[in-house]
Parts: C-alpha cells; sequence; structure tokens
C-alpha cells in the first residue's frame, strides 16, 4: 500500500493503538482440547511491536468479542495498558478509553479484522486493516496491512506508526 504523507502525518501523532484480538493477534481460528481448554497461537513480534510502541510512550489496548484465559495471559505478558474481552459493542469500549486516556479519535488507531471491529474503526483517527480482513473491513481502513492476522500483521502497523515518528 502506497503511503501518502497525510497518512504518515495522522500516523506520526497517534497516541493510543487498540487492537482486536481474534483474527488480528490471532490468525482466528479456535483450538479446544478434549477437556474445553481453549488455545491461541499469538506472533511474538506482534508482542515486540507492542514493547517497541510503550517504548516510545505510546499506550497500547486490546478489545476481544470473546472471552479466552490464553487471552489475559498474554496481554498480562505483553503489559498491555488496558484490554477488554466479551466486547459487543466496541465503540462504546473505544469511547470509553478516549476517556480514560483524555484522547480525541484522531490520536488513535484501531486495527481490526471483522464487521464487529467497523463501529471502532469510524472513531479512531487512523482505523487500519489485517490483510484478510472482511471486504467491509478493508474498505474502511485508511491503512491495510501486507501480512495476514496472527502472522505479523499487528507489528507492521507498529513499525509504520514509529517510522512515521521518526521520518517527521
Amino acid at each position: 500500500m502506497a503511503v501518502d504523507s497525510e497518512l504518515q502525518t495522522l500516523a506520526a501523532r497517534i497516541e493510543l493503538v487498540v487492537f482486536d484480538v481474534d483474527g488480528v493477534l490471532t490468525d482466528g481460528r479456535l483450538y479446544f482440547g478434549d477437556d474445553g481448554t481453549e488455545f491461541k497461537a499469538f506472533h511474538v513480534r506482534d508482542g515486540h511491536g507492542f514493547k517497541l510502541l510503550r517504548e516510545a510512550g505510546i499506550k497500547v489496548a486490546a478489545l476481544s468479542g470473546r472471552r479466552s484465559a490464553a487471552v489475559t495471559r498474554r496481554m498480562d505478558e505483553l503489559q498491555v495498558d488496558i484490554f477488554r474481552q466479551g466486547c459487543q459493542y466496541k465503540d462504546q469500549d473505544l469511547t470509553d478509553l478516549l476517556q480514560h486516556f483524555a484522547l480525541t479519535g484522531e490520536r488513535v488507531a484501531y486495527l481490526g479484522d471483522d464487521v464487529i471491529d467497523l463501529p471502532a474503526m469510524r472513531l479512531a483517527g487512523l482505523p487500519a486493516a489485517v490483510a484478510d480482513a472482511h471486504p467491509s473491513v478493508l474498505a474502511a481502513a485508511r491503512w491495510v496491512s501486507t501480512l495476514r492476522g496472527g502472522r505479523g500483521a499487528a507489528r507492521e502497523l507498529c513499525d509504520f506508526i514509529l517510522e512515521a515518528r521518526t521520518a517527521l
């Protein structure tokens, strides 16, 4: 995706990056053991991207429509500033995050993959989508990764934002 200077300027001003979980931080597949235990695979480079954002003073949050102990463990491990699970109305959850951090939507990037993410994407100054997102999400995005969800797409967004900051 060609990056125009307006998009780069917008990315350089981001103070909070919000990630969906299933389909963005994971590949969207759900694994269940015989005992009902749920397993998820997270990409290690995405986690390092979170660390790089935090080191640059950018807040990191995650919103998930599902509830999972694996997500709780990973978000705790990554020291995510705020994460919420069981989110049915992600625009309301993002509004709460904006109030919590005293930010306006233009200072937020939101990375999603499915239609549940669209209301939050509409509030974000930098709506973003993973390469394999639903077509309506791709159409709503200002920035689209080249990588698929769970395959480094989140890190790609982190790098884009950090590079935009150094370019200005």
